[in-house]
Protein backbone atom coordinates (compact mmCIF):
# COMPACT_ATOMS: atom_id res chain seq x y z
CA UNK A 1 0.00 0.00 0.00
CA UNK A 2 1.02 3.66 -0.45
CA UNK A 3 2.58 5.87 2.19
CA UNK A 4 0.37 8.75 1.01
CA UNK A 5 -3.31 8.46 0.11
CA UNK A 6 -4.99 11.39 -1.64
CA UNK A 7 -8.73 11.98 -1.84
CA UNK A 8 -9.99 14.40 -4.49
CA UNK A 9 -12.82 16.88 -4.24
CA UNK A 10 -16.08 17.58 -6.00
CA UNK A 11 -16.59 17.59 -9.76
CA UNK A 12 -13.94 15.08 -10.86
CA UNK A 13 -16.32 12.49 -12.30
CA UNK A 14 -14.85 12.80 -15.81
CA UNK A 15 -11.28 12.17 -14.66
CA UNK A 16 -9.47 9.21 -13.07
CA UNK A 17 -6.77 8.16 -10.61
CA UNK A 18 -3.72 8.68 -12.81
CA UNK A 19 -5.01 11.91 -14.34
CA UNK A 20 -5.43 13.41 -10.89
CA UNK A 21 -2.11 12.08 -9.56
CA UNK A 22 -0.29 13.71 -12.48
CA UNK A 23 -1.38 17.03 -10.91
CA UNK A 24 -1.24 16.11 -7.24
CA UNK A 25 2.16 14.38 -6.98
CA UNK A 26 4.34 17.26 -8.28
CA UNK A 27 2.36 19.71 -6.14
CA UNK A 28 2.85 17.54 -3.05
CA UNK A 29 6.61 17.55 -3.62
CA UNK A 30 6.62 21.31 -4.21
CA UNK A 31 4.85 21.82 -0.89
CA UNK A 32 7.46 19.77 0.93
CA UNK A 33 10.22 21.74 -0.80
CA UNK A 34 8.62 24.99 0.39
CA UNK A 35 8.64 23.52 3.90
CA UNK A 36 12.37 22.76 3.60
CA UNK A 37 11.91 19.00 3.75
CA UNK A 38 14.17 16.58 1.87
CA UNK A 39 11.34 14.03 1.70
CA UNK A 40 10.01 13.19 -1.74
CA UNK A 41 7.00 11.26 -2.96
CA UNK A 42 7.50 8.94 -5.92
CA UNK A 43 4.88 7.11 -7.98
CA UNK A 44 4.67 3.90 -5.88
CA UNK A 45 4.36 5.96 -2.68
CA UNK A 46 1.06 7.64 -3.49
CA UNK A 47 -2.44 6.46 -4.44
CA UNK A 48 -5.59 8.40 -5.29
CA UNK A 49 -8.85 7.48 -3.62
CA UNK A 50 -10.91 8.06 -6.76
CA UNK A 51 -14.69 8.01 -6.46
CA UNK A 52 -15.84 10.51 -9.09
CA UNK A 53 -17.18 7.86 -11.47
CA UNK A 54 -19.68 6.74 -8.83
CA UNK A 55 -21.57 10.01 -9.40
CA UNK A 56 -22.03 9.43 -13.13
CA UNK A 57 -25.52 8.42 -14.29
CA UNK A 58 -26.00 4.65 -14.26
CA UNK A 59 -24.84 2.94 -17.43
CA UNK A 60 -22.91 5.98 -18.66
CA UNK A 61 -19.23 5.68 -19.52
CA UNK A 62 -16.62 7.86 -17.83
CA UNK A 63 -16.23 9.89 -21.01
CA UNK A 64 -19.92 10.77 -21.13
CA UNK A 65 -21.33 14.19 -20.42
CA UNK A 66 -22.84 15.41 -17.16
CA UNK A 67 -26.60 16.03 -16.91
CA UNK A 68 -27.71 19.38 -18.29
CA UNK A 69 -29.12 20.98 -15.13
CA UNK A 70 -31.09 24.23 -15.04
CA UNK A 71 -31.83 26.46 -12.04
CA UNK A 72 -35.16 24.75 -11.40
CA UNK A 73 -33.34 21.45 -10.83
CA UNK A 74 -31.94 22.78 -7.54
CA UNK A 75 -34.13 21.08 -4.95
CA UNK A 76 -35.57 22.79 -1.87
CA UNK A 77 -33.90 21.89 1.41
CA UNK A 78 -30.17 21.17 1.69
CA UNK A 79 -29.33 21.98 -1.95
CA UNK A 80 -30.94 25.42 -1.77
CA UNK A 81 -29.56 26.06 1.72
CA UNK A 82 -25.98 25.25 0.66
CA UNK A 83 -26.33 27.38 -2.49
CA UNK A 84 -27.48 30.30 -0.35
CA UNK A 85 -24.52 29.89 1.99
CA UNK A 86 -22.14 29.92 -0.98
CA UNK A 87 -23.83 33.10 -2.23
CA UNK A 88 -23.62 34.86 1.13
CA UNK A 89 -19.95 33.96 1.56
CA UNK A 90 -19.01 34.96 -2.00
CA UNK A 91 -20.72 38.32 -1.52
CA UNK A 92 -18.87 38.84 1.77
CA UNK A 93 -15.41 38.37 0.24
CA UNK A 94 -15.94 39.62 -3.33
CA UNK A 95 -17.28 43.18 -3.79
CA UNK A 96 -18.49 42.49 -7.33
CA UNK A 97 -20.90 39.79 -6.14
CA UNK A 98 -24.31 41.23 -5.30
CA UNK A 99 -25.38 40.32 -1.77
CA UNK A 100 -28.61 38.34 -1.18
CA UNK A 101 -30.24 41.26 0.62
CA UNK A 102 -29.87 43.33 -2.57
CA UNK A 103 -31.29 40.72 -4.92
CA UNK A 104 -34.79 42.19 -5.19
CA UNK A 105 -33.35 45.52 -6.33
CA UNK A 106 -31.13 44.07 -9.06
CA UNK A 107 -32.76 40.80 -10.01
CA UNK A 108 -36.42 41.78 -9.92
CA UNK A 109 -38.89 38.99 -9.24
CA UNK A 110 -36.62 36.08 -10.15
CA UNK A 111 -36.80 33.06 -7.83
CA UNK A 112 -34.12 33.08 -5.14
CA UNK A 113 -32.25 30.11 -6.61
CA UNK A 114 -32.05 31.75 -10.03
CA UNK A 115 -30.85 34.97 -8.40
CA UNK A 116 -28.18 33.10 -6.48
CA UNK A 117 -26.84 31.41 -9.61
CA UNK A 118 -26.85 34.71 -11.50
CA UNK A 119 -24.98 36.44 -8.68
CA UNK A 120 -22.41 33.64 -8.43
CA UNK A 121 -21.72 33.89 -12.17
CA UNK A 122 -19.89 37.14 -11.31
CA UNK A 123 -17.73 35.49 -8.65
CA UNK A 124 -14.02 34.94 -9.30
CA UNK A 125 -14.35 31.81 -7.19
CA UNK A 126 -16.77 30.25 -9.66
CA UNK A 127 -15.12 31.80 -12.75
CA UNK A 128 -15.24 29.51 -15.75
CA UNK A 129 -17.71 27.13 -14.09
CA UNK A 130 -20.86 26.77 -16.17
CA UNK A 131 -24.18 26.96 -14.35
CA UNK A 132 -24.92 23.28 -14.99
CA UNK A 133 -21.50 22.33 -13.55
CA UNK A 134 -22.08 24.45 -10.45
CA UNK A 135 -25.45 22.79 -9.90
CA UNK A 136 -23.89 19.35 -10.47
CA UNK A 137 -21.24 20.08 -7.81
CA UNK A 138 -23.92 21.30 -5.42
CA UNK A 139 -25.97 18.16 -5.95
CA UNK A 140 -22.89 15.96 -5.55
CA UNK A 141 -22.19 17.23 -2.04
CA UNK A 142 -25.81 16.86 -0.95
CA UNK A 143 -26.21 13.46 -2.62
CA UNK A 144 -23.15 12.08 -0.86
CA UNK A 145 -24.72 12.90 2.50
CA UNK A 146 -28.22 11.69 1.57
CA UNK A 147 -27.61 8.52 -0.47
CA UNK A 148 -26.41 5.95 2.06
CA UNK A 149 -25.51 3.27 -0.50
CA UNK A 150 -23.47 5.72 -2.55
CA UNK A 151 -21.85 7.09 0.61
CA UNK A 152 -20.74 3.59 1.63
CA UNK A 153 -19.35 2.86 -1.84
CA UNK A 154 -17.40 6.13 -1.93
CA UNK A 155 -15.88 5.60 1.51
CA UNK A 156 -14.96 2.03 0.61
CA UNK A 157 -12.81 3.32 -2.26
CA UNK A 158 -10.68 5.13 0.32
CA UNK A 159 -10.66 2.42 2.97
CA UNK A 160 -9.36 -0.15 0.47
CA UNK A 161 -6.16 1.82 -0.21
CA UNK A 162 -5.36 2.94 3.36
CA UNK A 163 -3.00 0.18 4.43
CA UNK A 164 -0.45 -0.64 7.08
CA UNK A 165 2.17 1.52 5.30
CA UNK A 166 -0.07 4.58 4.93
CA UNK A 167 1.19 7.48 7.00
CA UNK A 168 -0.56 10.45 5.36
CA UNK A 169 -4.09 11.04 4.10
CA UNK A 170 -4.52 14.37 2.32
CA UNK A 171 -8.02 15.29 1.18
CA UNK A 172 -9.58 18.22 -0.67
CA UNK A 173 -13.08 19.70 -0.53
CA UNK A 174 -15.80 16.99 -0.53
CA UNK A 175 -12.95 14.48 -0.29
CA UNK A 176 -12.21 15.73 3.22
CA UNK A 177 -15.66 14.53 4.33
CA UNK A 178 -15.11 11.19 2.59
CA UNK A 179 -11.64 10.72 4.09
CA UNK A 180 -12.77 11.78 7.57
CA UNK A 181 -15.63 9.29 7.57
CA UNK A 182 -13.44 6.54 6.10
CA UNK A 183 -10.78 6.97 8.81
CA UNK A 184 -13.41 7.11 11.55
CA UNK A 185 -14.89 3.84 10.29
CA UNK A 186 -11.57 1.99 10.50
CA UNK A 187 -11.04 0.28 13.88
CA UNK A 188 -7.26 0.66 13.55
CA UNK A 189 -5.00 2.55 11.17
CA UNK A 190 -1.44 3.90 11.20
CA UNK A 191 -2.11 7.29 9.60
CA UNK A 192 0.07 9.86 11.33
CA UNK A 193 -1.03 12.97 9.45
CA UNK A 194 -4.54 13.81 8.24
CA UNK A 195 -4.48 16.94 6.07
CA UNK A 196 -7.71 18.64 4.95
CA UNK A 197 -7.69 21.34 2.27
CA UNK A 198 -10.58 23.71 1.55
CA UNK A 199 -12.79 21.53 3.73
CA UNK A 200 -16.52 22.07 4.31
CA UNK A 201 -16.50 19.83 7.40
CA UNK A 202 -17.22 22.68 9.79
CA UNK A 203 -20.42 23.93 8.13
CA UNK A 204 -23.11 23.56 10.82
CA UNK A 205 -26.38 21.73 10.14
CA UNK A 206 -25.72 20.97 6.47
CA UNK A 207 -22.38 19.16 6.89
CA UNK A 208 -20.98 18.95 10.43
CA UNK A 209 -24.17 17.73 12.05
CA UNK A 210 -24.63 15.07 9.34
CA UNK A 211 -21.17 13.47 9.30
CA UNK A 212 -20.87 9.79 10.20
CA UNK A 213 -20.28 9.20 13.09
CA UNK A 214 -22.50 11.98 14.34
CA UNK A 215 -20.91 14.52 16.70
CA UNK A 216 -21.50 14.00 20.38
CA UNK A 217 -22.24 17.01 22.59
CA UNK A 218 -21.29 19.29 19.71
CA UNK A 219 -17.85 17.76 19.09
CA UNK A 220 -16.94 15.45 16.22
CA UNK A 221 -14.94 12.27 16.71
CA UNK A 222 -11.19 12.39 16.09
CA UNK A 223 -10.28 10.43 12.89
CA UNK A 224 -7.91 8.06 14.66
CA UNK A 225 -6.09 7.99 17.97
CA UNK A 226 -5.50 11.59 19.15
CA UNK A 227 -2.09 10.59 20.48
CA UNK A 228 -0.87 9.31 17.12
CA UNK A 229 -2.89 11.00 14.33
CA UNK A 230 -2.27 14.72 13.82
CA UNK A 231 -4.90 16.74 11.95
CA UNK A 232 -3.98 19.83 9.92
CA UNK A 233 -6.72 21.92 8.28
CA UNK A 234 -5.74 24.49 5.65
CA UNK A 235 -8.03 27.03 4.00
CA UNK A 236 -7.93 30.26 2.04
CA UNK A 237 -9.89 33.00 3.80
CA UNK A 238 -11.93 33.56 0.61
CA UNK A 239 -12.66 29.88 -0.06
CA UNK A 240 -16.43 29.70 -0.38
CA UNK A 241 -16.56 25.91 0.01
CA UNK A 242 -14.61 26.04 3.26
CA UNK A 243 -17.20 28.29 4.88
CA UNK A 244 -15.86 27.53 8.37
CA UNK A 245 -12.07 27.90 8.38
CA UNK A 246 -11.41 27.01 12.01
CA UNK A 247 -12.36 23.42 12.81
CA UNK A 248 -11.28 23.54 16.45
CA UNK A 249 -14.74 24.42 17.84
CA UNK A 250 -16.19 21.44 15.95
CA UNK A 251 -13.49 18.79 16.38
CA UNK A 252 -11.41 19.94 19.32
CA UNK A 253 -8.44 22.23 20.02
CA UNK A 254 -5.89 19.73 18.66
CA UNK A 255 -6.78 20.52 15.02
CA UNK A 256 -3.95 22.67 13.63
CA UNK A 257 -5.67 25.30 11.46
CA UNK A 258 -3.95 27.56 8.94
CA UNK A 259 -5.06 30.29 6.53
CA UNK A 260 -3.13 30.49 3.25
CA UNK A 261 -3.31 32.85 0.23
CA UNK A 262 -4.25 30.95 -2.92
CA UNK A 263 -4.48 33.91 -5.27
CA UNK A 264 -7.40 34.13 -7.69
CA UNK A 265 -8.08 30.35 -7.66
CA UNK A 266 -8.83 30.08 -3.98
CA UNK A 267 -10.20 26.52 -4.00
CA UNK A 268 -7.70 25.02 -6.44
CA UNK A 269 -6.13 21.90 -4.94
CA UNK A 270 -2.70 22.47 -6.49
CA UNK A 271 -2.54 25.91 -4.87
CA UNK A 272 -3.25 24.26 -1.52
CA UNK A 273 -0.78 21.42 -2.05
CA UNK A 274 2.17 23.66 -2.90
CA UNK A 275 1.91 25.67 0.31
CA UNK A 276 4.63 25.15 2.92
CA UNK A 277 1.97 24.54 5.60
CA UNK A 278 0.68 21.57 3.62
CA UNK A 279 4.18 20.33 2.88
CA UNK A 280 5.22 20.56 6.52
CA UNK A 281 2.19 18.53 7.69
CA UNK A 282 2.92 15.80 5.13
CA UNK A 283 6.68 15.73 5.62
CA UNK A 284 6.33 15.44 9.40
CA UNK A 285 4.76 12.00 8.95
CA UNK A 286 7.20 10.81 6.27
CA UNK A 287 10.60 11.89 7.54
Amino acid sequence: MARVVCVHGVGKQQLGEQTLLSQWTPALNDGMRRAGSPARIEDPDVLMGFYGDLFLPQGQHLAGGDPHYEWWDVSPGPETELLMQWWKRAAAVEPQVVAPDAENLLFGVRPMVQSALLALSGSRFFAGLAEKALIFDLKQVVRYLADLALRAAVRDRVRRIVGADTRVVVAHSLGSIVAYEALCSMPVHDVRSFVTLGSPLGIPNLIFDRVDPRPERGVGRWPGEPSSTAWTNIADARDVVALVKDLRPSFGPAVSCHLVPNGSHVHDVTHYLTKKETGAAIAAALE
